[in-house]
């Protein structure tokens, strides 16, 4: 941990840039931090349970008038305790280290780093289209013909709602595309402050080094307040660029016109193409939620491997606890996997997906697995921190209730259950 800590950011210097400050003081410490407490949490829990049956020491506590799920509990918190204690020191650390090493940056990169990373910029975003019936309108057209037929409904539906969230998020050269942002939730003073337009876009032109020239116009359209803004932008990279204050409309909306201006097509995502930034609240604060929400992996991590220890021995439980962690990794496959509802994937000699009795079995498996794996998954603390994005208090609220409430409460359940009905007078190997 200290190495982790105090050792890497030591070694590693960065460029000279908030960017490259951030990378090593942010992102790999803090991951590092991450993994080392994780490991160490599994291997902890599983051990210090499992070893204490294998070698007969939990029987003098067991004949005590205490329940077992209050032995199993005690084990949990005090692993907890020791996990907030590690990380607390290890947050304090970075934090003094992220403020020592920013004051020897250049101004103007210091200026960056307390506009875009030194804060905590929460975001709104237009309402996505409903799709959904036509699609289906779609899709039970093309199910009409019998080439379609021979790929199956899923695939059919997979091409046709690719093409149907191309032709909403594409945007043609000379052609106009508006944004509407609900913006009257917040404060008045938020909204009279300067908003922060977050974008990203893709372009059809093959070449990675072009620009692309856009005209943006801010505010409402027929008002005299309206503010027009060229920008040259790259593609396929988050930019970044600030809006003229006071472009609210009476009704709390702010509309953003923009011009593609090139030669090129430009295809703005509906999940991270378009995302209105303010501030939120300080940095400090969104660091504290930060490390709040790590902790909840921990939690989670230590509810595992007591729980696997419960009824295991302890390198049976170390392996099953990695397991566990190495399928909550994994939602990439599965994922892949539910969409294709196929196990073997595409089969080139029949141009289609190819289907065995297997997937009858394994696709609803990993179908629920991913849908618990997403009750943890949707929680990026670190990402969130290196670009400046709030960690809302719902969103920690979120986090305890999904990550330690309810995924970690299976655990912490199924931890005591098992413990409480193990036969732990039976003879021991050691013994």
């Amino acid at each position: 941990m200290v190495a982790a800590v105090v050792g890497l950011p030591m070694v590693l210097r960065d460029d000279g840039t908030a960017k490259g400050l951030t990378q090593i003081l942010l992102t790999y410490t803090l991951t590092a931090v991450s993994v080392l407490l994780g490991m160490a949490t599994l291997w902890l829990s599983c051990g210090t349970l499992a070893r204490d049956v294998e070698e007969c020491q939990i029987q003098m506590v067991t004949v005590k008038p205490i329940a077992r799920w209050q032995i199993w509990l005690g084990k949990w918190l005090g692993i907890l305790g020791m996990n907030a204690l590690l990380l607390a020191l290890s947050g304090v650390s970075i934090f003094v280290l992220l403020g020592w090493r920013s004051a020897h940056l250049p101004a103007a990169e210091q200026k960056v780093l307390r506009d875009e990373i030194f804060v905590a910029r929460a975001s709104l975003k237009e309402r996505p289209p409903d799709l959904r019936a036509q699609i289906d309108k779609l899709v039970k057209q093309a199910m009409n013909d019998p080439r379609a037929a021979e790929y199956g409904e899923g695939e059919v539906r997979r091409q046709i709602a690719s093409a149907v969230v191309a032709s909403n998020t594409v945007v043609p050269p000379r052609f106009w595309r508006r944004w509407a942002i609900d913006v009257h939730t917040l404060p008045q003073k938020t909204q009279d402050e300067p908003f922060e337009l977050r974008i990203k876009f893709h372009a059809a032109d093959p070449n990675p080094e072009a620009t692309y020239a856009t005209v943006w116009r801010v505010g409402p359209e027929t008002s005299s307040r309206a503010k027009m803004l060229e920008q040259t932008l790259p593609p396929d990279s988050f930019q970044e660029f600030e809006l003229p204050a006071k472009m609210v409309d009476e009704k709390g909306r702010l509309f953003i016109d923009m011009l593609n201006a090139s030669d090129s097509a430009l295809m703005f995502p509906l999940e991270d193409g378009f995302e209105l930034l303010y501030y939120e609240s300080s940095f400090a604060v969104n660091f504290v939620r930060g490390i709040a929400i790590i902790f909840c992996w921990l939690a989670l991590l230590s509810a595992i491997g007591l729980a696997t220890a419960s009824q295991l021995g302890f390198p049976v439980a170390a392996f099953t606890s990695m397991a566990i962690l190495i399928l909550g990794l994994s939602s990439g496959t599965l994922k892949t996997v539910v969409e294709q509802n196929s196990v073997v994937g595409w089969d080139t000699a029949t141009s289609s997906y190819k289907h065995t009795p297997l997937d009858y079995l394994v696709v609803p498996i990993f179908n629920g697995a991913l849908k618990i794996i997403n009750l943890v998954e949707g929680f990026s603390p670190i990402d969130y921190l290196s670009t400046g994005r709030s960690i809302t208090w719902g969103m920690l609220g979120l986090a305890v209730t999904q990550i330690v409430v309810l995924l970690g409460g299976v655990f912490v359940v199924a931890g005591m259950l098992l413990f409480s009905r193990r036969e732990l007078a039976t003879a021991q190997g050691n013994t």
